[in-house]
């Protein structure tokens, strides 16, 4: 297998990410970056609208100012760790103080960024983000012969490669997360589509066109509930 080329940023191009920033201007500039790298960018001015997004879909991804009305962005995150331990999170501020950044650091925050926030110090941390979604790995054995590339998005068996579409890539991912577990048809919705949610014909088709790719055996169907993606 020829080995694909490998960027960073490439592996967030089917993800979404929660921004959270009280200042427009900033904000504005901010996601305009954003939308180059991933999939959907959500914006929001505060941490309680924040939280009621959380509530409503899922992110791959969390960006917060730490100052904010209503609901500053430390004490977002405290709330959004006591149900997800593991989701990246990068905060922005204009403070540095050392009580920020230990709570920072209890926290389990990927990067502390300080502002002005410039484009290249944005860049690298996204760049540490995308080593923690994929644990630093390039490839991703799902059995003999079968690798997955979470960076091209590309599955390759022996000498085929496939491309995969971003729900296919984001399912499988999210199955990759969950493995040798029941994964329910709402956990799926809430993942891929939020709010709007489709038939439940969308994600069978989904799985009908990763099963493939991938092969049929790896994702065995639970009547009724949802899912098993089966690993070695």
């Amino acid at each position: 297998m020829k080995a694909d080329k490998v960027d960073l940023l490439d592996t967030l191009s089917d993800k979404k990410v929660l921004y959270a920033e009280d200042d427009m201007g900033i904000a504005k500039n901010t996601i305009e970056i954003l939308e180059f790298f991933f999939q959907k960018v959500v914006g929001v001015t505060n941490g309680k609208e924040a939280l009621k997004e959380l509530e409503n879909s899922s992110y791959d991804v969390l960006i917060f100012d730490v100052f904010m009305p209503h609901l500053d962005g430390i004490e977002t995150i405290r709330r959004v760790r006591q149900s997800d331990k593991k989701i990246p999170i990068i905060i922005i501020s204009a403070h540095t103080e050392q009580e920020y950044l230990w709570r920072a650091i209890e926290l389990k925050i990927t990067k502390y960024l300080p502002k002005p926030c410039y484009k290249d110090t944005l860049l690298k941390a996204l760049e540490a983000i995308s080593v923690e979604l994929t644990d630093n790995k390039t490839e991703i054995k799902l059995y003999e012969q079968c690798i997955y590339n979470p960076y091209t998005k590309t599955i390759h068996i022996n000498k085929k490669s496939s491309k995969l579409s971003t729900n296919e890539s984001r399912l499988l991912e999210y199955f990759i997360k969950h493995p040798n577990q029941v994964v329910s048809y709402d956990s799926i919705y809430s993942y891929l589509w939020g709010v709007d949610t489709p038939s439940k014909e969308a994600i069978k088709f989904i799985i009908k066109e990763l099963r493939k790719k991938i092969g049929k055996e790896i994702i065995e169907n639970i009547y009724g509930v949802g899912y098993i993606f089966k690993t070695m």
